[in-house]
């Protein structure tokens, strides 16, 4: 059976997950969108030969909505869907925070809903996507969900209660990595490097690390001892973070973004 799909709130994230659609096959006449401004909808339309519609009327048409907006504006939007959504109709909200009973609530009963946790690489397939299931959610909706996200990236399933953990660690987590390697090239300049090759060395330290630790399938301390010979260079760099406290204050970040994840879900 064809199934539509409509992306709401359209900004970059949902663009992305438009086109992992597309790649993956999906028809373009099986995919709506809406915006907020009518030349994003137009631009939409031009750029994936999708459909930009209403919130209303994808509401109406689709079979399963994804919700794209910042959660600040989910209220709002979900006043606008509440009389076109029912109870059969996949739900999935993509907003920090939010959880599946706050937009329940506001929906026919019964209507199932997925909470997923996705991060900014998704424009370069190489998400994190980590998917929840809300009161009336059955395996068939997480299974669809997971065919929606997996052609731009990783999907994980988590328990609800861990979403803001999740959302603290790997949805604000690659702007924890841009940090470091802001901080890390900065630090080359001052070690005489002209900054674009500082940049460089930096980027491709930080994927081929990336990549060792995805797929040599080792512990991350294993990874950090090979590089860390006695009385090195290595050992006096990690002694100094240490003494700085970097880890404690990875540690306390995670937990203050942690924080800020369940105030968004409480209004603050």
């Amino acid at each position: 059976m064809t199934q539509r799909v409509a992306v709401l709130g359209t900004g970059k994230i949902g663009e992305a997950l438009v086109s992992g659609l597309l790649r993956a096959g999906k028809p373009a006449r099986e995919v709506l969108v809406t915006a907020r401004r009518p030349e994003r909808a137009a631009a939409l339309h031009e750029s994936y030969g999708v459909e930009a519609v209403s919130n209303a009327e994808a509401a109406v048409k689709a079979d399963t909505l994804i919700l794209t907006v910042k959660p600040q504006d989910m209220g709002t939007l979900l006043e606008e869907l509440a009389p076109h959504v029912p109870a059969g109709k996949l739900v999935i909200s993509g907003a920090a925070g939010i959880t599946t009973q706050f937009i329940a609530s506001r929906l026919a009963e019964g209507v199932p809903v997925v909470r997923v946790m996705t991060n900014t690489p998704v424009l370069v397939d190489e998400a994190m996507s980590a998917i929840s299931a809300g009161s009336h959610a059955t395996e068939e909706h997480l299974a669809r969900t997971e065919e929606i996200f997996a052609p731009v990236g990783k999907t994980i399933r988590v328990p609800e209660a861990q979403q803001d953990a999740v959302t603290a660690l790997s949805g604000s987590g690659p702007a924890y990595f841009y940090y470091l390697v802001e901080a890390m090239t900065d630090a080359g300049i001052l070690l005489g490097l002209p900054r674009a090759a500082a940049h460089d060395l930096i980027v491709q330290a930080a994927i081929g690390a990336a990549v060792m630790l995805r797929d040599s399938g080792e512990h991350p301390v294993k990874l950090r001892e090979a590089v860390t010979s006695p009385a090195g260079t290595t050992i006096s760099a990690i002694r100094t973070m240490e003494d700085h406290g970097v880890r404690a204050a990875m540690i306390a970040a995670l937990e203050a973004a942690r924080d800020r994840s369940r105030e968004l879900a409480s209004g603050a």
